[in-house]
């Protein structure tokens, strides 16, 4: 006989794209989410998924059967919900998706405040919208507005991309190269000088060097590091070069532990949205999470 927690996995499975999604999703291990998965392959005589790096992609059987099984599944979850509430004070659980850095900065000094169960996902912004809009986030922080019909954006702040320095680092030959607007002789200059970056996302200094160059960097960054505020707390106590959101490092600015070299003769910016489903049956969280945002980045 199929068991039913087979068929909710490979929902998860379909929805998520990842075994890694499914299992965080369900709260259970991904070995678990494997056995569930190749238990219900053998049991319908067909493979579901198949394998494209870490990406699940489903097969026209798996897409069939999920056609057929998902309506009954939504009821069926739907029904549980219901129980839940009439039976048990019911806690609201809202999952937010935004990049780890801004987590950081804003969010993670309030989570232990909130009365409600918070789930909180890193990753890519596109990824991270489709997410929205198939239902498995609440809410998103993103720079990037995407295309559907059922998600509503709101501007609440935004974001100057800026050139940044250790304390120790002499850029006067660069200040004088700037004002006399020889940007070329300023990118040799730069080029020249020891730099910071993260793993797998370099946009930010692309976009600066594109828009104030009109080119892309040549070169890689010689300090490879988690993230951006792993790539402030390195500056502070060196000479190296990085091109960040402003609101990472305004407070090391202001107290003089990282310069601000320059915002670039045209200045890049970024509108930062809240992004989240036009229906939603946790409005009052979201708007305690986006007054949150907005009290620390105002």
């Amino acid at each position: 006989m199929v068991n039913l927690e087979w068929y909710r996995t490979f929902k998860a499975i379909y929805q998520s794209g990842t075994l890694t999604g499914a299992a965080e999703s369900l709260f259970i291990s991904q070995p678990g989410v494997s056995l569930h998965l190749s238990s219900l392959e053998s049991y319908v005589g067909y493979k579901l998924f198949e394998r494209a790096g870490r990406k699940m992609v489903p097969t026209e059987r798996g897409k069939i059967l999920f056609n057929a099984v998902a309506e009954s599944l939504a009821t069926l979850e739907e029904a549980e919900k219901s129980f839940q509430r009439s039976t048990e004070k019911h806690t609201p659980t809202i999952s937010i998706g935004m990049c780890f850095e801004t987590f950081q900065i804003t969010l993670e000094q309030y989570i232990s405040s909130l009365n409600f169960n918070v789930i909180i996902r890193f990753g890519d912004y596109h990824e991270m919208l489709d997410n929205l809009d198939k239902g498995i986030l609440d809410l998103i922080i993103t720079p990037h507005k995407g295309s559907s019909a059922k998600i509503e954006h709101q501007p609440f702040s935004s974001e100057t991309i800026v050139l940044v320095a250790g304390k120790e680092l002499d850029d006067a030959p660069f200040q004088k190269l700037v004002k006399q607007k020889k940007y070329t002789a300023a990118e040799a200059w730069l080029k020249l000088q020891k730099w910071y970056g993260t793993t797998g996302d370099m946009e930010h200094l692309f976009r600066f060097w594109q828009l104030n160059f009109g080119n892309t960097p040549d070169f890689r960054p010689n300090y490879i590091v988690p993230n951006l505020n792993s790539i402030v707390r390195c500056l502070s106590s060196g000479k190296g070069l990085a091109v960040i959101p402003d609101f990472l490092c305004h407070k090391e600015i202001e107290s003089g532990q990282v310069k601000l070299v320059w915002k670039g003769h045209k200045q890049l910016k970024n509108t930062l949205y809240f992004a989240c489903r036009k229906n939603t049956t946790h409005a009052k969280e979201i708007e305690l999470i986006k007054n949150l945002f907005r009290k620390v980045m105002q």
